[in-house]
């Protein structure tokens, strides 16, 4: 039985992802946790009749704590678990597995009020559960995922929030998320890659790094070799790692993205593409990764594996990864 958390730990919201996914069960079971309850305060946010319905499904026993306000939670018995209640727009049947537009907009919702309590300093970080893009696509929401959610939802132009993805030692900072190879190449600009290297030293020192050492990937093969196979080294990511040593930062590059990670003396990778940070993070750590968009007022973090439509209530899901992204987020969070 996990012991009550501790008044002065800080409050970690947990909106609880897609409706339809195993967002709720991962979400639950972090919650109980020991290791989680040991370090914070963990509150889910999302529909109580989803998260209830998910218990059932996957035979967990559920002492549910609903409330309206954060103000309202009661840690105080070690079996009860607090939701702040987040209904979506819509009230359809649950039904595990499935894509619905009612489930995206039901997920936004969730995240929107975490993000909302952050803002107000109600609660101290969010950590949020998978969502499913193709519902919330069928919802007609623009969405390319939670940078740039949390950046309108946070009042910031899109591109002034980053993806940095953590597994175990590891961070990888990208410069260009969920964008064409043509479109990243358009916004990856000197002052782009300045900005996405000063993001990423300020989310280390937050993560308690006191000097922050990065390693910056090139765009092409091999760093562009001297100018055999593209410019963007020389007149973009060189001039910006110069300007931040400059600034007193301590950033090295750019290295060849394909024999950058075999440096590991180094607090962060920042990579300039999509699959240069996801394939290695999601070959060597799959089930542990979690994503950390950095760059706004928040903390605010999300597991980087999917929503599991497969084995959605079966009881089959493992809550590692947001076991492990609630933690991360803790242990920098100011307490309450």
């Amino acid at each position: 039985m996990p012991a009550p958390p501790s008044a002065s730990r800080p409050v970690i919201a947990i909106p609880t992802g897609d409706p339809a996914g195993i967002g709720p069960e991962i979400s639950l079971r972090a919650a109980r946790d020991a290791r989680v309850t040991a370090v914070c305060r963990p509150l889910l946010v999302g529909d109580p009749d989803t998260v209830a319905a998910h218990a059932r499904a996957c035979g967990l026993a559920l002492d549910l704590h609903v409330v309206e306000t954060v103000a309202a939670a009661d840690w105080s018995r070690p079996d009860t678990v607090n939701l702040l209640e987040a209904r979506g727009p819509d009230t359809v049947p649950l039904a595990f597995g499935t894509v619905d537009a009612a489930y995206g907009r039901a997920t936004l919702a969730a995240a929107r009020r975490a993000i909302g309590a952050a803002l107000a300093g109600e609660v101290a970080a969010v950590v949020a559960a998978p969502h499913t893009e193709l519902s919330i696509a069928r919802a007609g929401i623009a969405f390319d995922g939670y940078p740039s959610f949390v950046a309108r939802e946070t009042g910031l132009p899109e591109t002034d929030v980053f993806m940095m993805l953590c597994f175990d030692e590891v961070r990888i900072v990208h410069a260009t998320l969920h964008l064409s190879v043509r479109e990243a190449l358009a916004l990856l600009t000197r002052p782009h890659v300045d900005k996405a290297i000063r993001a990423a030293d300020t989310a280390l020192r937050k993560l308690g790094i006191g000097r922050p050492r990065i390693y910056v990937s090139g765009v092409n093969p091999h760093a562009g070799e001297d100018g055999l196979f593209g410019r963007e080294e020389i007149e973009i990511i060189a001039p910006a790692i110069v300007a931040a040593r400059d600034a007193g930062l301590d950033v090295s590059g750019p290295f060849g993205a394909d024999t950058m990670f075999h440096r590991r003396d180094c607090d962060a990778y920042l990579v300039m593409l999509h699959d240069q940070g996801h394939i290695p993070a999601k070959l060597l750590g799959f089930d542990r990764t979690a994503g950390l968009p950095i760059g706004s007022p928040i903390l605010f973090s999300s597991v980087a594996h999917g929503s599991a439509h497969d084995i959605a209530g079966q009881g089959k899901a493992d809550p590692s990864a947001m076991i492990s992204a609630v933690r991360r987020l803790a242990g920098t969070a100011p307490e309450g």
